[in-house]
């Protein structure tokens, strides 16, 4: 098992096999790595049935994560979202098909998506960075207003946008 110096643990009420399962589904490098199990240690305390799922260890693309099934108490927000960069259109339109399956698409914005477990993820073309980044802020203006009036990026606008002539 690859252990990465620092790696996301997701908190799930009773979803975590379920979300592990779905993003392995979707990122094609990716598997499950291993599956622990309450014991009747603790009870009392996380209040889980003995053997039902405590955490899944996967990797998506190389990535360790582990996925925990901790009960109810927290819940996912934007404050921390999953970077997918993505090299071409039909990568971009690949994950946000896949990610945003299920999911409310009132969430949906700039590139930014939740899915159906409630994590954000951002699904961005690998040029949009140093669209952003370009010296000359008419630009970078230009694209980011192109990029607030998409849910999904489209990187053939985005690049137009940046391309422009003023």
């Amino acid at each position: 098992m690859n252990f990465d110096k620092i790696s996301p643990c997701f908190w799930f009420d009773n979803q975590a096999e379920e979300a592990a399962r779905f993003y392995c589904a979707v990122f094609k490098n990716s598997k499950i790595v291993a599956i622990s199990h309450y014991g009747e240690a603790g009870r009392e305390v996380h209040g889980m049935a003995a053997g039902s799922v405590l955490t899944v260890a996967f990797e998506l693309e190389g990535q360790t994560f582990t996925a925990l099934n901790g009960g109810p108490l927290f819940k996912f927000n934007e404050a921390i979202s999953l970077q997918v960069t993505c090299e071409t259109q039909e990568d971009v339109d690949y994950y946000w098909e896949k990610l945003s399956a299920g999911a409310d698409k009132a969430a949906q914005s700039c590139g930014w998506l939740k899915d159906r477990f409630g994590v954000s993820w951002q699904v961005v073309p690998a040029d949009l960075p140093q669209m952003l980044a370009d010296p000359d802020v008419r630009k970078t203006d230009r694209v980011m207003a192109a990029l607030l009036k998409m849910k999904k990026l489209d990187l053939d606008a985005l690049k137009r946008a940046c391309a422009q002539k003023a």
